[in-house]
C-alpha cells in the first residue's frame, strides 16, 4: 500500500489502491488482482477518495489509472456489492468526484488510463469518462451488463454511443458480445494500442506530457469539451470567448510566449 505523500495530500488509508505521486502525475493503482481488480465498495469510495485528492491539489496535474496484475478489472463485485447497490453506493456529492463522472462534482483535470487484460464493464466505463486511454494489445472487453440482468449505469448508455455512434455500438450493449482491443480501436473506445505489457509506461509517458502544458489552459480546454459533450455544441461555443482574458492575462501566457521566443522549453506554474 503506497500513500500520497503528506505534503501533497492527507494520509488517506487505500486498502484497494496504491496511490503515489511522480512529479505533477498522481498515480493510482487498481489494487486487488487476487479478485482480477473487480469494484466492491471499499474500491469505489477510495478511487472516489483519491481522484477527490487529486482534483483538489494544485501540485498534481495529470492523473494515470492502472491496474496492479495480469487485468485491468472485472467490472463490479456484484457479490458484495448486491446489497448496497440501492444505499448509495454510487451517489457522490458536491464535494466528491465520481470516477464514472455520472454524480458529484465535476473533474476540471485530465485523467489518463492504462488498461491491460480483462476489462469488463465498470472498468469500460471508467475508461470513457477518462481523457486518454492507453490499451494493451492483450485486453479483452465487454460491456456484458444485460448478460446479467441489469444494464450499465457508469455511463456507457451515453459514453459509449457518442464515441463509436449508434449502430457500432448496440451490437455490444444490447448483447454483451466481447470485444478485442483492435475493435475497441475501430469503435474510438481507446486512444491507441500498444505492445503487451507497455501499456503502464506508455499511459505514464502520455500523463507527464500532458503535465507539462500549461494548468489553466488545461483545464479550460477540458470544461469547454466537456460542456460541448454534455450541454451541447451551442452552449459550449457560447462559453468558449469567456475562458480568453483570465488565460491571456496569466502568468503562464507570458511564459509561453517568452519561451517561444528564447526557443526553450516552457515552464509552466499554475498562475
Amino acid at each position: 500500500m503506497t500513500k500520497l505523500n503528506s505534503n501533497l495530500h492527507p494520509e488517506t488509508d487505500y486498502t484497494r489502491l496504491t496511490v503515489d505521486v511522480q512529479g505533477h502525475v498522481c498515480l493510482i493503482g487498481l489494487n486487488r488482482p487476487k479478485k482480477r481488480n473487480a469494484f466492491d465498495s471499499h474500491m469505489i469510495s477510495q478511487l472516489s477518495t483519491a481522484l477527490t485528492e487529486y482534483e483538489n491539489n494544485d501540485e498534481l496535474r495529470c492523473a494515470l489509472i492502472f491496474a496492479h496484475g495480469e487485468h485491468f478489472t472485472a467490472g463490479l463485485d456484484l457479490m458484495e456489492l448486491q446489497d448496497k447497490l440501492d444505499k448509495g453506493i454510487f451517489a457522490f456529492d458536491e464535494t466528491q468526484i465520481d470516477p464514472w463522472g455520472v454524480s458529484g462534482k465535476r473533474r476540471t483535470k485530465p485523467v489518463v488510463v492504462a488498461v491491460q487484460g480483462t476489462c469488463f464493464t465498470a472498468g469500460i466505463e471508467l475508461m470513457l469518462n477518462s481523457d486518454v486511454v492507453i490499451a494493451s494489445e492483450d485486453c479483452n472487453f465487454a460491456q456484458m451488463e444485460v448478460q446479467r440482468g441489469i444494464m450499465p449505469f457508469g455511463g456507457a448508455t451515453v459514453r459509449f454511443v457518442q464515441a463509436s455512434g449508434w449502430q457500432k455500438a448496440m451490437p455490444y450493449l444490447l448483447t454483451g458480445k466481447p470485444f478485442d482491443a483492435t475493435t475497441a480501436d475501430r469503435l474510438n473506445l481507446v486512444s491507441e494500442v500498444v505492445a503487451k505489457g507497455t501499456q503502464y509506461e506508455r499511459g505514464l509517458a502520455m500523463a507527464q506530457e500532458i503535465a507539462q502544458s500549461a494548468p489553466l489552459a488545461v483545464k479550460s480546454l477540458l470544461a469547454s469539451a466537456q460542456t460541448a459533450r454534455v450541454e451541447g455544441n451551442k452552449q459550449a461555443f457560447a462559453e468558449l470567448h469567456g475562458y480568453l482574458p483570465a488565460l491571456f492575462h496569466s502568468e503562464d501566457a507570458k511564459e509561453g510566449v517568452m519561451a517561444m521566443i528564447e526557443k526553450r522549453e516552457a515552464k509552466f506554474v499554475g498562475r
